[in-house]
């Protein structure tokens, strides 16, 4: 029960964070048709950005300023980069983000060197929230759940009660009626890019210090956020939140798990396991198999549902 209740505390506080990241990336897949290959790069300047902020300032003013930061990056990319070469297609939009995503991971290391930095946890939220059995709940996990929520119920009151929330739906499939009624549609691309990145951001700063604020932590997760947009189905938030809550637990649970195919048979004459290809691959553990999951779950959603959770079929 206490691995069960602490795994799952776990998955759901990385599954939450998943979602902070994704849904960035969801919002400007929806609107704009663009996979932004360089979001997990702002993910991770938001980690290098708090901890510059933090060193100098303190986090709170880090954890204000740096998604701020990042989304009027984010949204200025947008107006002289990605709107430039729009015209030119899907391509050339796709190739533009990635190499605005080498491009920061080359800038990176250059600036903050190659080891990881010291970007610690604020001494604020350093004690135990809570104990399960004899294991201890950080509070600062306890903080990461309480963002994450918040910024997903503020997503969602914006878009769907809002004036400018309306104004964002109406585009994503019908920008030419938007505009008709004297709304500035390219503004309102610039304006969800610059939220996408400024999510991302803010996600870095809440998960640099919980994880580990190094030049490859954006390779890391990109292809994680990826793996959530299609199993979620691209330009669902509701699949996205699934998806990333899914992902995070199964994850979190499969990383913990030391059991193998093997294991189950242990003690019976199976004739399989006489063939050494098989009793090697049988003695794979879960735990080994952790950061593959993800992916053999995308390519099952795949085959069996292209669309994704709560994508719809074109």
């Amino acid at each position: 029960m206490e691995f069960f209740l602490t795994s799952l505390l776990n998955g759901l506080s990385y599954g939450l964070l998943l979602f902070m990241l994704s849904s960035g990336l969801t919002l400007i897949f929806s609107m704009m048709g663009v996979l932004n290959f360089a979001h997990a790069s702002f993910y991770m300047l938001g980690a290098y950005f708090a901890y510059q902020i933090s060193s100098a300032i303190g986090f709170w003013p880090a954890l204000v300023i740096a998604p701020l930061v990042l989304g009027l990056a984010g949204a200025l990319l947008e107006r002289y980069g990605l709107r430039t070469v729009h015209k030119s297609g899907h391509v050339a939009e796709l190739l533009f983000t990635v190499g605005v995503a080498l491009l920061v991971e080359e800038i990176v290391p250059l600036i903050w060197g190659r080891m990881a930095v010291k970007y610690a946890i604020p001494r604020e939220l350093d004690f135990t929230l809570f104990s399960l059995f004899s294991t201890s709940f950080p509070a600062y996990r306890g903080f990461m759940l309480l963002v994450s929520v918040g910024m997903m119920v503020l997503l969602y009151v914006v878009l769907t009660r809002s004036r400018i929330g309306l104004i964002i739906q109406a585009a994503l499939t019908h920008p030419e009626m938007v505009g008709a009624l004297g709304h500035n549609v390219p503004r309102v691309f610039m304006l969800v890019f610059g939220v996408g990145t400024a999510l991302a951001g803010l996600a870095g700063v809440i998960g640099g210090n919980a994880f580990v604020t190094e030049p490859s932590m954006a390779a890391a997760v990109g292809s994680i956020v990826f793996v959530i947009a299609v199993v979620g189905g691209l330009g669902s938030l509701e699949g996205a939140f699934i998806a990333s809550l899914v992902l995070g637990i199964i994850q979190t649970f499969s990383v913990a798990l030391d059991y193998s195919l093997s294991d189950l048979f242990a003690g019976s004459e199976v004739a399989l396991l006489h063939d050494e290809a098989l009793r090697s691959l049988f003695s794979i553990r879960i735990s080994q198999m952790a950061p593959m999951i993800p992916y053999l779950v995308m390519v099952l959603m795949l085959i069996f549902r292209p669309q994704g959770l709560m994508g719809k079929r074109e």
